[in-house]
């Protein structure tokens, strides 16, 4: 388990940093004004279309918060980034949420929110990880009532996903100045 939480925090790390170190070197290689502008502009509208780069990331840097992986152990940040991923309709936000609802961390304990997270968790996961899911939703299922259990169906069912959106500046061209 350590193994892993390592290996997905070096993941998460390279990722996250890849994008900026390529930006950064493209924009200090002296490119034109008019270029680099309208690479900023195209970066802007990618990111802001991309809504599930963003729940992805929000799920990652929420592992990270949880497990102390170069920033301070916090399950309060943790669940708001898990929270802010899983409305978003990203299946590992729902699934680490579902598991803080079920251990109680950084959130009241409550079966029946762990249970609809889990169950989502699962309905949108990729196959490989689809089965993993159902069985961690059935675990959480085996501490519950039926009547808890039909409850955090419905919720599940009555899940509809958030999109955020993300406001795009206008990108206002840097002119050299004029001697």
């Amino acid at each position: 388990m350590d193994k892993a939480v390592k290996f997905l925090a070096a993941a998460l790390t390279l990722w996250l940093s890849a994008g900026a170190v390529a930006t950064s070197a493209e924009l200090s290689d002296g490119q034109s004004i008019h270029r680099r502008s309208e690479r900023v502009f195209a970066t802007r509208t990618v990111r802001a279309l991309d809504w599930r780069a963003r729940a992805k990331a929000d799920a990652l840097l929420g592992f990270k918060y949880e497990h102390g992986l170069g920033v301070p152990q916090s399950y309060e940040p943790a669940v708001d980034l898990y929270i802010s991923a899983a409305e978003q309709g990203d299946p590992m936000g729902q699934y680490l949420l579902g598991l803080m609802y079920d251990k109680g961390q950084g959130v009241q304990q409550d079966g029946i929110r762990a249970y609809m997270w889990l169950n989502l968790a699962a309905a949108h996961a990729p196959r490989r990880y689809r089965e993993y899911y159902l069985k961690m939703r059935d675990a959480v299922a085996s501490k519950m009532t039926p009547g808890q259990i039909v409850t955090g169906q419905r919720l599940a069912t009555a899940w509809v996903p958030k999109r955020v959106s993300v406001e795009v500046a206008p990108v206002v061209p840097v002119l050299p100045p004029r001697w």
